[in-house]
This record gives C-alpha cells, structure tokens and sequence, in this order.
C-alpha cells in the first residue's frame, strides 16, 4: 500500500503529486481562485479515524491521515484502488483534477475535477480510465453553495451517522511533464431530493456492497458500471448551512462544518 508522504519536521504536512514536489501546510490550498464559485463536486472533508477507513475500505497497514475540513481542487487527495485483478486495494494521494494522459500540459486537469456520469463513456478526457482505472475517493462530507441573488449559502452534506463516504472516481497517469503525475476525478450525477434545492448535481457515492464492482480492473464493459452512478439515497443524508468561513480554502479548520442559520 502506498504510504502519504508526511514531512517529518513539520506534522501534517504533505508533498504535492506535481512535478515540483511542493510541500503544503494542512491549511494551505492551491490558490483563491477557487474561492466559493465552485462547480459540484468542489470541496469535501475527511476526518474520519484512519482505523475505521483501513476497515471499510479493506486496505492493509497503518495510515496517516490529517483531519482534513476544506479539500480545494489540485491539492493531493485520497484514493483507494485495485490495479491488479486479485491484488490488494491500495490507497494513494493524487491530485485532484484529472490529467488525460494524451494532453499536451497538466493545466487541462485544473478543469476536470468532475466528470459527468451519463458522457463518461464518450468523452475522450475519461472513456479509458473508466475502462480501465477506476478509484474510490475517500470523503465524509461535501459542499455546496447555493445561490441567492448575488449571493451564495453554503451547505453541507454529510451521512446522518456522519461516516465515511466513498465517492465514485476516475485516475490517470500523465507521463509528458518531467515526472509522472498521477490524478483523479469525481464522478456527478443528478441530484437527489435533498440536495436538488441547493444545486441540480451531486458526486455519485457508492455503498460498500458496490466497491468490488467499480474497482474490477479486468471490467472494462459499461453495462453493468452506468447503473451505480446513481443519486444517493436522501434518507441517508444530512444538509445544514454553515458559514462563509468555507469559502477561503485556505481555511481548512472545523469552523468549515460548523451549522450556522442561514445567512441570506
């Protein structure tokens, strides 16, 4: 299993998956670009115990895992995948924005942090990886603004015993830079009852029962794949306005997830 690359000076820290190798602080983020006009999915949590993620997603070994509040596009991320048929499940930091593996420069993947589950099959950004390199992103909430006027609320949705979540993704490995990188993607779907009011998209959330299916790489036939990019059940779900304190990804604090009422 491959292990995160933790700074040993500077706990919590992590090495970038780009090229530059950079170092990143818990709380520091790709950039405010990315502030709150976000497209769905484009923030999520992990703070789920490592011990309870070894668990469910069946990996082997210890994890370290910093309680993340507030994860912005580009950064490295957590994912869990098979690449061999019979192997283990590994899990792996990629960064988050798909690189297509014939692009030309890693910018592209700054504008494929989602990937539509109805074109995946078509679009030539993902149609090999969702033959052949499907992962699970490991998540326990995410975030969604919704619009008012010339302002935004945002929300977040979490399962209502607050567990872990195992959003349904995409990885590539993109070779033409002057080291490898390897990224990911964040499958959406329609939205369910709960979140249609907030915003018409969601990130497909697979059950355990459906892991060993998604992370099959001798699968490469969509049939029996497209029916579990479905909408989440909403009986299983909890949504509740927090603050704008969210909106910078450089806060990456509780604060994040805190309920607030609404403030417009």
């Amino acid at each position: 299993m491959q292990k995160r690359s933790l700074h040993r000076d500077k706990p919590g820290w992590w090495r970038s998956a780009l090229p530059n190798g950079q170092w990143y602080a818990p709380r520091q983020a790709s950039g405010l670009r990315f502030r709150y006009n976000t497209p769905m999915c484009g923030r999520f949590t992990l703070r789920t115990p490592a011990s309870l993620i070894v668990e469910q997603f069946h990996l082997r070994g210890e994890l370290q895992l910093p309680l993340r509040f507030n994860i912005a596009p580009s950064q490295p991320i957590a994912v869990v995948r098979q690449t061999a048929a019979g192997g283990p499940r590994e899990l792996a930091m990629l960064r988050w924005g798909l690189i297509p593996f014939w692009a030309k420069e890693a910018a592209i993947g700054n504008r494929m942090i989602n990937a539509r589950g109805e074109t995946l099959a078509e679009k030539p950004s993902f149609r090999a990886a969702y033959k052949k390199r499907r992962c699970l992103i490991l998540a326990d909430g995410y975030y969604e603004w919704q619009k008012r006027g010339s302002k935004k609320q945002p929300y977040y949705f979490h399962r209502q015993d607050d567990g872990p979540l195992a959003f349904a993704g995409l990885w590539e490995r993109w070779e033409k830079g002057p080291e490898p990188v390897e990224s990911c993607t964040i499958i959406t779907t329609d939205a369910n009852d709960l979140s249609r009011p907030i915003h018409d998209r969601m990130p497909v959330i697979l059950s355990p029962q459906q892991y060993d299916l998604w992370l099959d790489p001798e699968l490469e036939d969509a049939a029996p794949l497209q029916p579990l990019l479905q909408p989440y059940l909403p009986d299983d779900m909890l949504a509740r306005p927090v603050s704008t304190h969210v909106n910078r990804p450089t806060n990456d604090d509780p604060r994040c997830i805190e309920a607030q009422r609404e403030l417009f």
